[in-house]
């Protein structure tokens, strides 16, 4: 079946899940109670998408603190908190600071971390639906020298056990079912920003061979399964309204030659994120899904200028093999971003209006 809207993952957390999770962090609230209130979260999610006419849905990822949360939730070996911090802004030059995790002892699975978002999504709707996953590399960064070598000693070794875990992650979401897993990967954007790129080779590594390494450990994860669609998701960082880079997507063009990814979800919400010449490069078996509409502000974009786009972008590659989407999740974070629900309700509805326009079939 030909996917033409959909959202990248997660959804705006209603306010009662958010105080519910700080009730359970300081102990005044039961993980029994506090699971009830999660469940309520994602039927309301899978009602909103149901309702607007998605054509895939997610659970919202309410039950993540973030959208990798639920990796260093599920894996004992972190200090959540404790590693490099990231710097986020936005155009009028304010600035958001966000602590990562870091790695400070041998990783060991503790439970799977998306069984629970499947199986309870799967068991709650007919749609067609998907689950997402945090990238390899991205966790790269979770591996530092002077905090994690007591644990691993080196990045690899670390890598190494995290491709076991998530291995281990996507054959168990197969078993159970799923048939779309789209992998998270806004690190790949770090190869963009000439500045980052500098940044790469003052710490004596070649950006280049990081850009092919991740291609190769990304591969090594979705090869192997077949009646599965797996895409990838770049974009240049989204926490509270936020972002962390810009540039064109050209610099990773291997990205779309090299992964055997069946999908692939870009951000294209505004002029940051470069034109749409690069969809040459995207092999003739392969699909892109447009993010067009932006999650990080709360003005509607014309749906005018949206099929003006998307015709735009089929001068590189086929309408057929298109589809439209938000640029990014509307809550990467749990804080979420500075939109009201009823945009996000108005926003969603009109991915599905201009796909439905475009693609009637």
């Amino acid at each position: 079946m030909a996917y033409h809207s959909e959202v990248v993952g997660s959804l705006l957390r209603p306010t009662y899940l958010l105080d519910a999770r700080q009730q359970l962090e300081s102990g005044n609230l039961t993980p029994a109670a506090f699971k009830a209130i999660e469940d309520r979260a994602v039927n309301e999610a899978i009602a909103l998408q149901e309702a607007v006419g998605l054509d895939v849905i997610t659970d919202g990822e309410m039950r993540r603190y973030n959208f990798y949360g639920h990796f260093v939730e599920a894996v004992d070996g972190f200090d959540k908190f404790g590693g490099r911090v990231v710097p986020f802004h936005d155009e009028q030059g304010d600035k958001l600071i966000h602590k990562g995790p870091v790695v400070v002892e041998r990783l060991k699975w503790r439970r799977n971390m998306c069984a629970e978002e499947w199986v309870y999504l799967r068991a709650r709707t007919s749609h067609s639906a998907k689950v997402t996953l945090p990238n390899i590399m991205m966790t790269a960064a979770y591996y530092e020298a002077n905090k994690s070598n007591s644990a691993y000693a080196t990045r690899d070794a670390y890598l190494a056990d995290v491709v076991d875990i998530m291995r281990r992650e996507v054959e168990e979401l197969i078993r159970l079912g799923c048939t779309y897993i789209q992998i998270d990967a806004p690190n790949y954007t770090s190869f963009l920003d000439t500045k980052m790129r500098e940044r790469f080779r003052r710490n004596g590594e070649d950006p280049d061979q990081l850009l092919a390494r991740s291609i190769e450990i990304d591969n090594a994860i979705i090869d192997g399964h077949s009646g599965v669609t797996f895409a990838l998701h770049i974009c240049r960082g989204n926490n509270q309204s936020m972002f962390y880079t810009s540039g064109d997507y050209r610099p990773i063009s291997d990205v779309f030659r090299r992964t055997h990814y069946h999908r692939f979800l870009l951000e294209y919400d505004d002029e940051r994120s470069g034109g749409f010449e690069v969809l040459q490069h995207v092999p003739d078996d392969r699909s892109v899904v447009l993010g067009l509409i932006t999650t990080k502000k709360p003005q509607l974009e014309a749906a005018d200028e949206l099929r003006q786009r998307i015709a735009e972008a089929s001068r590189y590659i086929p309408l057929e093999r298109l589809a439209l989407s938000p640029q990014c999740g509307f809550a990467s974070t749990m804080e979420g971003n500075n939109i009201s629900f009823e945009d996000q309700r108005r926003k969603l509805e009109l991915v599905v209006n201009v796909a439905r326009e475009i693609w009637p079939s």
